[in-house]
């Protein structure tokens, strides 16, 4: 392609589509001044400084790590929220709060077993209250019996919720199932707050340090975080793939008429999508507590925005497309404290999704899409 066609090909762009121009030359300048301040250099235009400062190669690093990591918690519970959305078609709002019940019966049953033999009364430990910080390496078994419980704890809320809400709604309209949802999302918050207060906990503290390429340091909860997020991600993927159940669950979302005429059994493809998801938002939770090292009973709520927001982004209603959206939600939120004041990192996360929406309308992965 010669100068001429390129410039051409630029002005069509910037004609047809000015979002996409604006887009590109703010990410040019952001680009440009973290090339800057990785370099240590500082430009001033007219007195005032233009671009550049100071930032290690390391705090760099340490940032995509943090956002990879919340990323894919964030990707992980998305996963049962792009489902409950591509086969029930209804944004589900009480989502994130099942990612709250799911942490804290995880974090409930951690504690009271790694508390079993110290003395500490159980209702402290029910509590959460002894003020002992778990991790992975230090108090491996009742870490994973945590883990568990969240998993399968959530289920039973999520499948107790369908069973008595959302089912005898399951032939009204979508907006029925949307205001259903917020009162659920009301009830278990409240729930939650009533049990354990509305104070933060702190429940969980990195036990073991890694250092890696003598800039990075992960510890042994954050690659507990890593590992199951990735494993799990990869179950599901699996199961949609190599599994009837799982190609019934793609078929549901393509056509849910279709599917019930050829014989697929949408009301087992239906509790799948409600296993799946609240089992995954269940673990999800529990892992970001465990990263985190803190819980609250509004915790999910918070998280809900950014969930949706990588859902959105992803493509609604696309498994992968919350995968991918969840990290680059992560990343963005992390990143973005290299401009911004930590308060304000979650405007970036939001920006970048109306950025995604202006640009791509459907999502990165596009259209409505178990898969």
């Amino acid at each position: 392609m010669g100068i001429a066609e390129f410039a051409r090909d630029g002005r069509v762009v910037m004609g047809d589509r000015p979002g996409a121009a604006v887009v590109a030359a703010v990410s040019g300048f952001l680009l440009l001044d973290l090339v800057a301040k990785l370099a240590g250099t500082t430009v001033f235009f007219l007195g005032a400084k233009l671009l550049g400062g100071s930032l290690t190669v390391s705090s760099l690093l340490s940032m995509v790590v943090d956002g990879l990591l919340v990323g894919l918690a964030v990707g992980l519970a998305g996963i049962g929220l792009s489902m409950t959305y591509s086969i029930l078609d209804f944004a589900n709002f009480a989502h994130g709060d099942t990612v709250t019940v799911g942490a804290f019966l995880g974090w409930v049953a951690a504690y009271i077993t790694a508390g079993l033999g110290t003395g500490a009364p159980i209702s402290e430990l029910f509590m959460l209250n002894s003020g002992r910080q778990l991790s992975t390496v230090s108090t491996f078994l009742p870490v994973l019996l945590g883990l568990v419980v969240a998993g399968v704890g959530s289920i039973g809320i999520v499948l107790l919720i369908d069973r008595l809400t959302y089912r005898p709604m399951r032939d009204t309209d979508n907006i029925s199932l949307l205001i259903a949802s917020i009162g659920v999302a009301l009830a278990l918050r409240y729930l939650i707050a009533f049990v354990f207060g509305t104070q933060t906990s702190g429940v969980a503290s990195g036990g073991l340090r890694v250092t890696l390429f003598s800039m990075i340091s992960v510890t042994d909860n954050e690659i507990t975080l890593l590992v199951v997020s990735v494993l799990l991600m990869l179950g599901v993927h699996l199961l949609l793939q190599r599994t009837k159940l799982g190609k019934a669950m793609r078929a549901m979302a393509d056509n849910e008429d279709l599917a019930r005429v050829t014989g697929i059994p949408t009301e087992r493809v239906i509790r799948l999508t409600w296993i799946l998801g609240g089992g995954l938002a269940g673990i999800g939770g529990y892992l970001l507590v465990l990263e985190s090292g803190t819980i609250s009973f509004n915790f999910g709520w918070i998280l809900l925005l950014l969930i949706f927001a990588a859902v959105i982004v992803g493509g609604i209603g696309s498994i992968y497309g919350a995968m991918a959206g969840g990290i680059l939600i992560g990343l963005v939120d992390s990143l973005a404290l290299i401009w911004l004041p930590s308060g304000l990192t979650r405007a970036s996360a939001f920006l970048v999704l109306i950025v995604v929406l202006l640009l791509r309308p459907s999502g990165i992965f596009g259209g409505v899409s178990t898969a």
